[in-house]
């Protein structure tokens, strides 16, 4: 045993349980607990009859699951082309291209909604092509990131071989390229529908009353009908039916794996063909992904057929007019947000940046921690929601009017992508390093502290400002947890979208505008911040 580990196996033994103390807390008491009270609810006697034998639950059922595979057969379909395109070839703007691409999937799903509540005709409104339409721009970034991936990694001598003996470029497609893209394929597409079969705020926006998904319907029966029991019992179905299907894809992808020996670099078109094909897919993608934001923007300056800056001149009043109010204050609810999403964020580096040095301190028992904190990923946010809800309302705990557990029910989805920032840089630190503290004669804990924890500075920076833009964006769990007066962009957005007249509308995409920038800045200043503290380190060093 070299040096570095001995010296790592002295460190004190309760450094990785007083470190993952406050993570597994957190996650016994925010998560596994409000699950568990779901599932006490579910197992009352008549619940789970009384539940399934609700009118009209076989035509939602029916609707989230058709919708979500036709949502993943057109995403896949759209999504191919640029993910050959952004592989294969290099181009001037691909960086540009891959970017506009991926910025999407980072968006609220409230404001990709509002974006298309605005680009889509009217007769399109609370119609399921608008929900298929909003499901295809927000997961096209999972096809074009996955299978390009493995498209890129392909060996072009077996394509190259099989034009030579004469195949056409389908025949190519079909029996060379696409069994060697299956597993990358399968990957996408369950992806992609567990993202539409689990979808709310796109789906609250765009499908309208008559056509709600599970998601919606649980929402509805908790918070309008206040059939709570209902509502859990279809979360834990809804929870059955994600376990099959990652269960059975998993299965199956294993089954389609293939192994690569090698692949080609992405090449310059030469062939004019090929730089027909570029200019074509590489415009048409971007301005696929760039319009319906443009259109959004546009929307909050339109009244009356005319342009007017009337909506952002009223944002922060509550009235339409005099005596009429809007039901919620839109500039109240940027304050608000912005305050959750700080707290959030502090919540989730904290829990983050302990998790994952004890994750990697205790090396044989800090796998159980890491699949733990993955676990609200595979959760819909309405369950945990929900959970949440029914858990914190009864006394010595009735936490459910406390302000703090909106953020902390923010925190609890975005803790596991800080964690997935801070982990590959901690695996990835150099053993000489240790062994050199340890030569210089420096403690196990000091050597531990001056390199191990001085390495996630900058990875922790941007972790968190993409933990506050999941703070900004989330819909779900806060439609369970938010109280009159303590609205959230999100929920101010979808309420006044809903209202009737042009104002409220016109106020609705401003607000979605101003989610969209806020999230675009915070995001980009966390990265910003994360590379100046990598630059100040190595300047320091």
């Amino acid at each position: 045993m070299d040096r570095d580990r001995a010296a790592l196996n002295r460190l004190p033994g309760w450094l990785a349980p007083a470190l993952a103390a406050i993570p597994v807390v957190g996650l016994a008491v925010f998560y596994l607990w409000p699950l568990a009270t779901l599932l006490a609810r579910v197992v009352q006697p008549g619940s789970v009859s009384d539940a399934l034998h609700t009118p009209g639950l076989g035509r939602v059922l029916w609707f989230t699951f058709w919708q979500a595979v036709a949502s993943t057969i057109a995403t896949m379909v759209v999504g191919f082309a640029p993910a050959y395109l952004l592989a294969r070839f290099r181009f001037h703007g691909r960086g540009a291209l891959l970017a506009i691409v991926t910025v999407p999937f980072m968006l609220p799903t409230v404001v990709v909604g509002a974006a298309f509540l605005a680009l889509l005709p009217d007769a399109w409104h609370g119609t399921a092509q608008a929900v298929i339409v909003a499901h295809v721009f927000f997961n096209i970034a999972v096809v074009v990131r996955l299978v390009g991936a493995m498209w890129a990694v392909l060996p072009t001598d077996l394509t190259a071989a099989a034009r030579t003996l004469g195949a056409a470029p389908a025949q190519v497609l079909r029996f060379v390229v696409l069994p060697l893209l299956r597993p990358a394929l399968w990957a996408a597409a369950t992806v992609v529908f567990l993202f539409t079969f689990t979808s709310f705020g796109a789906v609250k926006l765009l499908g309208g009353s008559a056509n709600p998904t599970l998601e919606v319907e649980i929402a509805r029966r908790a918070t309008q009908l206040g059939d709570v029991d209902g509502a859990a019992v279809l979360s834990l179905l809804q929870l059955l039916v994600l376990g099959m299907v990652v269960w059975w894809t998993s299965r199956w992808q294993r089954r389609a794996s293939v192994h690569l020996t090698g692949g080609g670099a992405g090449r310059v078109p030469r062939a004019r063909h090929e730089r027909r094909f570029v200019v074509i897919t590489g415009v048409s993608t971007a301005i696929l992904m760039v319009v319906p934001m443009v259109v959004l923007v546009s929307r909050s300056f339109r009244l009356g057929g005319a342009w007017s800056l009337h909506a952002w001149r009223t944002l922060g009043s509550s009235e339409v007019r005099p005596g009429v109010s809007l039901g919620v204050d839109p500039l109240a609810s940027l304050l608000t947000s912005l305050r959750f999403a700080a707290v959030a964020a502090l919540i989730s580096v904290t829990i983050g940046a302990l998790a994952s040095l004890a994750i990697t301190t205790a090396r044989r028992h800090g796998s159980l921690l890491d699949v733990g904190l993955m676990l609200p990923l595979g959760t819909s946010a309405v369950t945990i929601g929900l959970g949440m809800l029914i858990t914190f309302d009864t006394a010595p705990f009735d936490w459910r009017a406390r302000w703090w557990l909106i953020p902390l029910g923010h925190a609890l989805v975005a803790t596991p992508f800080v964690v997935r920032a801070l982990l590959p840089v901690l695996r990835s630190i150099p053993t000489d390093q240790r062994a050199a503290a340890a030569t210089l004669g420096a403690s196990p804990l000091r050597a531990w502290l001056a390199i191990d924890v001085r390495q996630i500075a900058r990875p922790l920076v941007a972790g968190a400002g993409l933990a506050a833009a999941i703070s900004l964006g989330e819909f779900g769990a806060t439609t369970f947890l938010t109280r009159a007066g303590r609205e959230t962009m999100p929920i101010a957005i979808a309420r006044l979208l809903g209202r009737a007249g042009e104002i409220p509308r016109a106020q609705g995409f401003a607000l979605a505008a101003i989610l969209l920038v806020t999230c675009a800045l915070v995001i980009g200043a966390g990265s910003g911040m994360a590379a100046t503290t990598g630059g100040d380190r190595a300047r320091g060093q």
